[in-house]
């Protein structure tokens, strides 16, 4: 009798025939793009550089004139000067043990030699495109008042008339030294003219500007000065 074996069931399923299929299809389309694409190509090579990259546009005012414009004023230099003041009073047809002064007054004091940065326009501050090299143009230095200091002033000789001592003793008002002082601030005004003290203020100024530039990042500097008026001397 002969024997049955048993037959292998029969799937009625067709996912499996159309799955083949579909990875069949990408094979496929794989091959021919491959055949499409030469050789070392990549995505980057048809994209443009940085695609999404943003442009910058520098609007701003340069901070150098920012920082110029917070100086107002910059005392570059101080010069302490001495001067010796003599002054005599003379009466006339009267002998100066009679009436009379004679006076010896040493004035210390001290000058400063400013630059004026008030009003300082863009005109002035000049900056490359690429913000490393900067030129300035600056007003002359000017010299400020004269100070005198008391502490180290004094008369050093003082002769009056006996008419003059006299009244010192009845009267109620001291010696009067202001026109001593005012004599002392012309002549200290004058050595301070006189002096290198402008120069010096020039020197420390463009000292000073080229230090703050480079913290800005400015790396070269030329500070320039303009010719003194009269009045600045």
């Amino acid at each position: 009798m002969p024997t049955l074996l048993p037959s292998r069931p029969v799937s009625l399923d067709p996912a499996p025939r159309r799955r083949r299929r579909l990875r069949l299809k990408l094979v496929a389309a794989g091959i021919g793009l491959a055949l499409l694409v030469p050789a070392g190509f990549t995505v980057a090579d048809w994209l443009p550089d940085q695609p999404f990259g943003q442009d910058v546009v520098d609007t701003s005012t340069p901070p150098l004139l920012l920082a110029l414009d917070d100086l107002s004023e910059y005392h570059a230099a101080t010069g302490t000067f001495q001067v010796v003041v003599e002054r005599e009073v003379d009466t006339r047809y009267v002998p100066s043990v009679i009436s009379g002064e004679s006076v010896s007054f040493l004035a210390t004091g001290t000058a400063d030699a400013y630059v004026d940065f008030t009003g300082l326009d863009a005109g002035r501050v000049t900056l490359s495109p690429d913000g490393t090299s900067a030129t300035i143009a600056l007003p002359a230095p000017r010299l400020g008042e004269v100070r005198i200091d008391p502490g180290a002033s004094r008369v050093l000789d003082r002769d009056r008339g006996l008419i003059e001592r006299v009244g010192d003793a009845l009267g109620d008002n001291p010696v009067d030294d202001s026109e001593l002082y005012a004599l002392a601030e012309d002549r200290l005004a004058t050595a301070a003219a006189q002096s290198d003290l402008r120069e010096r203020a020039e020197a420390n100024t463009r000292d000073m500007l080229t230090g703050l530039a480079r913290s800005l990042g400015v790396q070269q500097v030329e500070v320039t000065f303009d010719e003194p008026t009269d009045e600045e001397g």
